[in-house]
């Protein structure tokens, strides 16, 4: 597949992800000094990772959550529950992923994690 072909499917993947919103929202801040980290994680991570073929978007948001909550990369939750429950995860099963996850990665890290999804899944 080609550079062009990978970016473009990136885009598409992380629209149906993310939302459309938060997509403009990223680009519309893209400046000179961002534009080629934004085509690496839309080329890379959207278009050559989240389009592999073996798993579905709905275990991708839960290894993403998982990995976020024992890194603590409490900045990048939000975004993933909401990008979790687009992919069809039910806050249920958002909830056991952080459980899950804190017998492994450490409570503190799946109780900011909770909060943070909390706050989402309440905004609705």
């Amino acid at each position: 597949m080609s550079e062009d072909d990978l970016y473009t499917q990136g885009m598409e993947v992380r629209r149906a992800v993310l939302g459309d919103a938060h997509v403009d929202r990223a680009n519309e801040n893209t400046t000179d000094f961002t534009a080629p980290w934004q085509e690496f994680i839309t080329r890379h991570a959207w278009g050559a990772v989240w389009t592999r073929d073996g798993l579905d978007r709905r275990t991708r948001s839960v290894i993403t959550l998982t990995a976020l909550t024992a890194l603590g990369r409490e900045h990048e939750i939000a975004m993933h529950v909401r990008a979790a429950l687009r992919n069809g995860l039910t806050p249920e099963e958002i909830g056991e992923v952080l459980i899950h996850t804190a017998v492994y990665a450490g409570v503190p890290s799946a109780n900011s994690a909770f909060a943070i999804a909390q706050q989402v899944i309440a905004e609705g």
